[in-house]
């Protein structure tokens, strides 16, 4: 699905342009907002209060608790969904400064309350552990999203900048509709064959619990995403002071924000979702007092994040001109792949240490260095952006990036008492990059010549990672026992996903949530 949507991403950009990109991003910005005052936490509470109910085995219960949260949904949804439509206007016109957005930003308040009763089914069929279904509804729906928004591209309103957000939004509320009502036919289905017992136990106090949940997540969700709104708000801003125009300002943007960070952060899936199952690990362990186990897991993992990650970033910069042109055709997006090539470690071994620390009951203080984060790219972006221009965007991605990595790391070595090995985990994956890049650029410009395509770029980048975990494991980066580890997790994953613990009572675990990175995308 990652590769769907970054693929569709580039078909988009490449036939709208990097000023409609930037308009795009603009709007996204305030709808992001948006949408999680609409969800407002629905999806874990959803999750945890039928999980609970399920653990009582009083199926009566699980209707009771799935009206309470399809209520909360249908409320906040459709009280969102009002407010950006009347607001549209003022938004578009003051805060935005662009007459252009404020018809996309009509049509997107209409998707509000599908996706916040769509939000709160998905968070039903995480608790009775039947996530297929939610993985049949995001399917159809990205399905949908691209061949309407192609469609509509290419044979009807996609005439100027406005014409073609507005195509790629009437695309995605499509998409959203038809998701909405699959999942709500598979939900009435689920509900007549799973839930049918009449209610046993009483329903005081389901409410109460329900907000209990749910509104603590709103309302640092809420700080989080004003802050980052804010900040898609500035941004332009600050490019026009820099002495920009409003097209230069737009292009630079989207160039940077909408095909550069997307491309950046593809290969974070594997490791995103990796550190997704480590999530309940460190969470068995935390239960049993496993200080070694725990210490263990986190050094495995940090390693192997290093590994993984530094290996992007050579890749990235050794061939950020070839990934420029082939995907964008553009020596700017080349450019600023470049220059955020070196900073990959940092973001993707934040990604997997913010994991470890809510599998090991460090949330609140992931949030709390979120919001800082957050904050502080704020005031970067006011302060840097007029004098600096886009430069001091990318500053300011550094700044903010290294400060989270590094709060959250100090904390899970103190968490862990872990013990670091730099000359393993560091040097050597960098010594062998280097090495690996350089023999396979050397390779292709002496024994075997491509033309520059996609297709001798996808040969030339398997070359490198193929020669770097060989020189890997010449080097002793990689051993025997680190392959073994990996593949027992994943073993032990697919067993407890396919054999769930009847009667239990407490709640999936779920993947960790956004990470700062990819709420900007």
């Amino acid at each position: 699905m990652r590769t769907v949507d970054v693929g569709f991403n580039v078909y988009i950009s490449n036939n709208i342009g990097a000023e409609a990109m930037g308009l795009f991003s603009l709007i996204s910005g305030v709808y992001g907002f948006a949408l999680t005052f609409a969800t407002s936490g629905i999806n874990l509470a959803t999750t945890r209060l039928v999980a609970e109910s399920l653990g009582t085995g009083d199926n009566g219960r699980v209707r009771a608790s799935m009206k309470r949260s399809l209520a909360y949904s249908i409320c906040f949804g459709c009280t969102a969904a009002i407010i950006l439509f009347l607001s549209a206007n003022h938004i578009g016109s003051v805060w935005l400064d662009d007459e252009r957005t404020v018809i996309p930003l009509r049509l997107l308040s209409i998707t509000l309350p599908l996706i916040s009763i769509t939000s709160c089914l998905r968070g039903y069929f995480s608790a009775v552990r039947r996530v297929y279904k939610n993985a049949v509804s995001q399917v159809c729906e990205q399905a949908v999203r691209i061949f309407a928004t192609v469609y509509l591209l290419s044979a009807l309103i996609a005439r100027d900048i406005e014409s073609a957000c507005t195509a790629i939004i009437v695309g995605g509320t499509l998409s959203d509709l038809l998701s909405f009502a699959v999942m709500y036919i598979m939900y009435l289905y689920d509900r007549y064959r799973h839930t049918q017992k009449k209610l046993t136990q009483s329903t005081t106090g389901l409410t109460s619990h329900l907000l209990h949940i749910a509104l603590p997540v709103a309302f640092s969700t809420y700080a989080r995403s004003g802050l980052l709104t804010l900040e898609h708000i500035l941004i332009p801003i600050g490019l026009r002071k820099s002495g920009s125009s409003r097209g230069e300002s737009l292009a630079a943007y989207g160039t940077l924000h909408s095909m550069v960070m997307p491309i950046v952060l593809f290969p974070s899936a594997l490791i995103s979702n990796f550190s997704g199952l480590l999530i309940p690990e460190l969470a068995e362990c935390k239960v049993r007092n496993n200080q070694t186990q725990i210490r263990y897991i986190a050094s495995r993992v940090f390693q192997l994040s290093l590994l993984f990650s530094i290996c992007v970033s050579g890749i990235m910069i050794c061939f950020s001109s070839e990934l420029g042109q082939v995907i964008y055709s553009s020596n700017e997006a080349s450019s600023y792949i470049k220059l955020l090539a070196p900073l990959i470690p940092i973001m993707y071994l934040d990604t997997t240490t913010d994991s470890m620390l809510k599998g090991l009951g460090q949330q609140l203080y992931s949030m709390n260095i979120n919001i800082i984060d957050a904050s502080l790219s704020v005031l970067l972006v006011w302060i840097l952006l007029p004098s600096l221009g886009i430069n001091g965007y990318i500053i300011t991605i550094f700044i903010t990036e290294i400060l989270n990595a590094t709060f959250s790391i100090v904390k899970l070595i103190s968490v862990t008492n872990m013990k670091t090995d730099t000359v393993k985990w560091i040097f050597k994956p960098l010594a062998c990059i280097v090495g690996s890049t350089s023999v396979s650029k050397l390779l292709f410009s002496t024994v075997w010549r491509l033309p520059q395509s996609a297709f001798s770029l996808t040969v030339h980048i398997t070359v490198s990672v193929i020669l770097y975990f060989v020189f890997c494991i010449a080097t002793f980066a990689v051993s025997r026992d680190d392959i073994r580890w990996i593949g027992s997790i994943l073993h032990k994953s697919s067993q407890k996903k396919s054999k769930p613990e009847r009667g239990s009572d407490a709640p999936p675990l779920l993947n960790s949530s956004k990470t700062r990175k990819q709420a900007k995308i």
